[in-house]
């Protein structure tokens, strides 16, 4: 466990600086085994019997002395419940304890929910909470069905183990199980000993962690856009709402943001900063609607909470929340945009029957990782601009919208369908979806990948190598997502055959992908191979990508036109004079570094002044359009 203690620092260290620690009550709980976990209860102040809210967690009890989560932080005595937090059996105070799989998780929480029953500062009233490894034990708590469990927040979480998560599309999570070994689970001799599915993976591993029939308590799952659970969330949350329980499946609600999964950095699921984005309004999102959820089921108030949408979600870019009954929400049409020879990507169909584009793939030198759903605390997480690290690189191949003329809503799976050829026998192909900023940026919104010989499937009688330059296709599925791409910006593409240490680097040998020992297996290179991978872009082998979107604009910025136009003064204070010849019906937007729509001026004369009251210093674009056509400027802001 040695990354625990800096991974948790880090999170708590808004906490930290506060001078006030907790001292809670420490208690022990005997459980069925007769085994003992400690349990730190804090009560308020006056506090004689009421509403408990219980969290499991395998990184430490001590950590919460500093501060509570759901907004309490040191104050506890403003709190409405009484809060326990236990340690599981076989980490920290729980250490003791050896966790060998029977009693299972799920019944020593059990055990806990019960004890707490048993307690006189409990009214038999409790719920759950906790993000990650502790939403999964609300889940196998929730299985087990303990008569005073109330209800259950899951937060970034989800119950299921599937091969997908740990090989999506037969690919190694490098990064992902080395935290996960980090925080002591110590995962990785199973998976790099049962590298492709099996039986044991079906029967053994995923069906007795997929129990939605079994959730008899409301959930409220709290998820982002940007972790990595996110469609093990969506797929679960479908199932629940359909398959628990008929008095209960309506009283499931998801919560979706613009949120990573957290773990390190001052980012987390309802923090405002994300990677490089700050979303304002997402702000303690979460934890208002927790506990409106818990005011509603554990205390009994009267808030609406039973009338709230089933699905509520952010839409980035708009930076708006939305609702639906289910997912993915109505009125998204898939919209096929091809790639082109030119780099370009549009509804147009190649009209060629020889494009392609090629690149080199060398696993000592591959495509780094710059943000996404990452675990690892020395990654980076969120949406991060690719233009410096990923996309000024000789091993990767962009496809760019024109610049659009409207927004573009886009809720659902993204599918990128790829033509290709290989010179090996063995490779991958790696897909980022990005938002391309009018000021350049490239931010990335979501990436996936595919390990080419599992195209076939994932069992291991599946499995086939490539045989050298013979066309093959693949379809690689991104995970949900709902962001609007501005009017301005550009919807963006990258093809590669890296993203590390995200996944496993391919070696293009077609030999053994995780060779002995399997200690190091998953970041091993034996005697690697320089791959020549090629992108079909023409009407034969026509790549693309399919987008489940409001609207494709009819019409998008076409190439510049325009007769010269100006700026004047640039940098400017207070005001810019626009200066255009053909300035007729011209429409002049300004958009700030962010990419938001701050001016928007229609002019008939020559000369237009715009005036800049009440923007920040930066650098912004102006954009001018009318029938002769788009084209941008960049103006300084500078006071």
């Amino acid at each position: 466990m040695k990354h625990l203690s800096t991974l948790l620092i880090a999170a708590l260290f808004p906490i930290l600086l506060s001078s006030q620690i907790l001292v809670p009550q420490v208690d022990s709980i005997s459980l069925r085994d007769g085994e003992k976990i400690p349990a730190d209860v804090y009560l308020p102040a006056g506090w004689t019997s009421g509403p408990v809210i219980l969290i499991q967690t395998p990184y430490n009890r001590l950590w919460y002395h500093f501060g509570l989560p759901l907004g309490i932080g040191t104050d506890i005595d403003s709190s409405e419940y009484a809060i326990v937090i236990v340690d599981w059996r076989g980490f920290y105070g729980g250490a003791g304890a050896a966790y060998v799989g029977a009693p299972s998780r799920g019944e020593d929480g059990y055990d806990v929910v019960e004890w707490i029953a048993t307690q006189t500062w409990s009214n038999d009233t409790i719920g759950t909470w906790g993000p990650s490894a502790l939403g999964k034990v609300q889940y196998q708590t929730a299985k087990e069905n303990p008569p005073h469990l109330v209800c259950i927040c899951p937060v970034v979480a989800a119950p299921q183990f599937e091969y997908q998560e740990y090989f999506p599309n037969g690919c190694y999570r490098t990064e992902f199980v080395e935290q996960l070994d980090g925080l002591g689970y110590g995962m990785s001799p199973f998976l790099l000993g049962n590298p492709v599915h099996s039986n044991l993976w079906q029967f053994g591993v995923e069906n007795p962690n997929f129990y939605p029939d079994s959730i008899r308590v409301p959930a409220l799952m709290i998820g982002g856009w940007y972790d990595h659970n996110t469609e093990l969330m969506v797929d679960f949350f479908a199932a629940i709402r359909a398959q628990s329980p008929a008095s209960v499946q309506n009283q499931h609600r998801l919560l979706m943001g613009p949120w990573i999964h957290g773990g390190h950095s001052t980012a987390a699921v309802g923090t405002g900063q994300q990677g490089e984005l700050f979303y304002t309004n997402a702000v303690g999102w979460n934890d208002s609607l927790a506990m409106l959820f818990f005011d509603y089921y554990l205390r009994g108030i009267s808030n609406g909470w039973n009338a709230t949408p089933y699905i509520q979600y952010y839409t980035m870019g708009q930076n708006t929340w939305n609702n639906t009954p289910a997912w993915p929400p109505a009125g998204m049409t898939p919209v096929t945009l091809y790639f082109h020879s030119d780099t370009t990507m549009d509804a147009a169909a190649p009209a060629s029957s020889t494009g392609s584009l090629s690149y080199l793939y060398d696993p000592n030198d591959p495509s780094p990782t710059v943000g996404g759903p990452t675990l690892r605390q020395d990654l980076e997480q969120g949406p991060y601009d690719q233009t410096d690290s990923v996309e000024s690189r000789s091993d990767i191949l962009t496809f760019t919208t024109a610049t659009l003329t409207q927004d573009v809503v886009v809720s659902g799976n993204i599918v990128v369908h790829l033509e290709i050829t290989s010179d090996k026998y063995d490779t991958d192909f790696c897909v980022r979806l990005c938002d391309v900023y009018p000021t350049g940026e490239s931010m990335l919104v979501s990436d996936g990948v595919y390990r080419m010989r599992f195209r076939d499937g994932f069992n291991a009688t599946d499995t086939n190598g490539m045989i050298p330059n013979q066309h093959y296709s693949v379809d690689i599925e991104l995970p949900n997502t709902s962001i609007a791409f501005l009017a301005g910006h550009q919807i963006r593409i990258d093809v590669a055959s890296s993203n590390y240490p995200r996944f496993n680097r391919n070696m293009n040998t077609g030999q053994a992908m995780y060779p002995l020992p399997l200690s190091s297996a998953g970041d091993t290179l034996v005697n690697p191979q320089i791959a020549n991978n090629t992108i079909y872009t023409n009407n034969v082998y026509a790549s693309h990508v399919i987008i489940p979107m409001n609207a494709w604009p009819l019409a998008v910025e076409e190439p510049v036109t325009q007769t010269a136009w100006s700026v004047f003064p640039n940098p400017a204070e207070n005001y810019i004079e626009v200066f255009n010849p053909s300035a007729e019906n011209t429409t002049y937007t300004l958009y700030d570094p962010a990419g938001r729509k701050v001016r928007e001026q229609v002019a008939n004369t020559n000369t237009t002044r715009i005036l800049l009251g009440g923007l920040a210093n930066g650098v912004y674009i102006l954009q001018a359009s009318n029938e002769s056509g788009i084209s941008s400027k960049e103006i300084v802001i500078q006071r």
